[in-house]
């Protein structure tokens, strides 16, 4: 819900929160108005993979980092076509950026994008007003957006909430493509688009597989179409509770018993298909710097996140489902949130953060090695 004009310079530029906080700063990117959930990503760098997360459809992302843009944009670390967020929030914009790949400016990407933001803001207390509060609508207006307060809360309360919002297919691919492998191609998997990051089927080419990406509308038939080894569901935008569709496949690839993978948004979908719940998180986990363990071997991994909602799972047991027995394999040790499943009858695990490692620590790029491991033990 974006309207900005380009070039404007920095003109004054306001924030607005739904519970009627109000920040004032200057423009950052394009001037104009635009409307979102305000979120905040803890990662002191990797913001242009972040700004590239489709993930990110339809959020105002707060960077806790005082210090952004000064490493510009390049051509080679979009993780899609396109900026994603809705708004951007930084306090201190580089002024030139200092990195031999940058091509540009992240202001003048922003503004090129019409991705109105705003900086000079202490986003250290708007941090802290999001953590006591939550995550919250927000409106950033400038130029001849700006009106008086009461007009502009008015129209951040009109806006839609992210609780209910179904997304996926608005930033997924409309028609299927193939990643090749690289190398010799030793497996073929069906990635089921909720909002993929290009990073993930590159992961999965490296280990020599064909990617085969499918719409979020793909049916169970067009899954199996194209003969898979496996079946992998993406990262995404919106509430899980509203993805019934993407449910009832992943019930499907479940009832075949053939070796499945999901991150992210795909974690929620088969903790829903498993029978589980979703709920929507205060402030979400976001950013490069999350400490999972994984329960299966006890290790600690610095993770790369991105989600507002969580699954509904006992952490101290393990479930029966209709697909037999599951367990919390993950969890994030800052608030004890359910990180992956993984079911014990069946060639099936999810995580909820980022393995890809774009931009991120590559503590997590095994899980990538776990699936063709699946695909192994079901091809023999």
């Amino acid at each position: 819900m974006t309207t900005s004009t380009r070039g404007a310079g920095k003109a004054p530029a306001v924030l607005v929160l739904e519970d009627g906080r109000i920040f004032r700063g200057r423009a950052y990117g394009a001037v104009g108005a635009t409307f979102g959930e305000a979120v905040f990503s803890t990662g002191m760098t990797g913001y242009q993979e972040t700004l590239t997360d489709p993930s990110y459809h339809r959020q105002v992302v707060v960077m806790t980092a005082p210090h952004i843009g000064n490493t510009g944009i390049n051509d080679e670390d979009m993780e899609s076509k396109k900026i994603w967020v809705s708004g951007y929030v930084v306090r201190d914009p580089a002024r030139v950026p200092s990195s031999w790949r940058s091509r540009r400016t992240l202001d003048d990407e922003l503004d090129a994008q019409g991705v109105v933001g705003i900086s000079g803001i202490d986003t250290r207390a708007l941090t802290r007003h999001l953590r006591e509060r939550g995550a919250m609508r927000v409106g950033i207006f400038s130029g001849d957006a700006v009106q008086d307060d009461a007009a502009l809360l008015a129209r951040v309360q009109e806006a839609p909430e992210m609780k209910g919002a179904d997304l996926s297919a608005e930033v997924a691919t409309t028609e299927p493509y193939v990643v090749p492998a690289i190398g010799e191609k030793k497996f073929t998997v069906a990635a089921v688009d909720l909002g993929i990051k290009g990073m993930t089927p590159h992961r999965m080419a490296e280990r020599g597989i064909e990617v085969h990406v499918l719409p979020a509308t793909a049916t169970v038939e067009d899954v199996y179409a194209v003969d898979p080894d496996g079946v992998f569901f993406s990262n995404g935008p919106g509430d899980p509770a509203t993805a019934d569709h993407p449910v009832s496949v992943m019930r499907g690839v479940l009832e075949r018993g053939t070796p499945l993978f999901g991150i992210c948004f795909g974690n929620q979908i088969l903790g829903r298909a498993l029978g589980f719940g979703t709920f929507k998180l205060k402030y979400g986990h976001r950013g490069i710097n999350q400490p999972v363990q994984d329960r299966t071997t006890g290790k600690v991994e610095v993770t790369a996140h991105n989600h507002g909602f969580a699954v509904d799972a006992p952490l101290d047991k393990v479930s029966d489902t209709p697909y037999g027995r599951a367990e919390v394999s993950h969890v994030c040790l800052n608030d004890n949130v359910v990180e992956g499943l993984r079911l014990l009858d069946k060639p099936a695990f999810s995580v909820q953060y980022h393995p890809e490692a774009a931009a991120g620590p590559h503590d997590a790029a095994y899980l990538f090695d776990r699936f063709v491991s699946l695909m192994e033990g079901q091809r023999a």
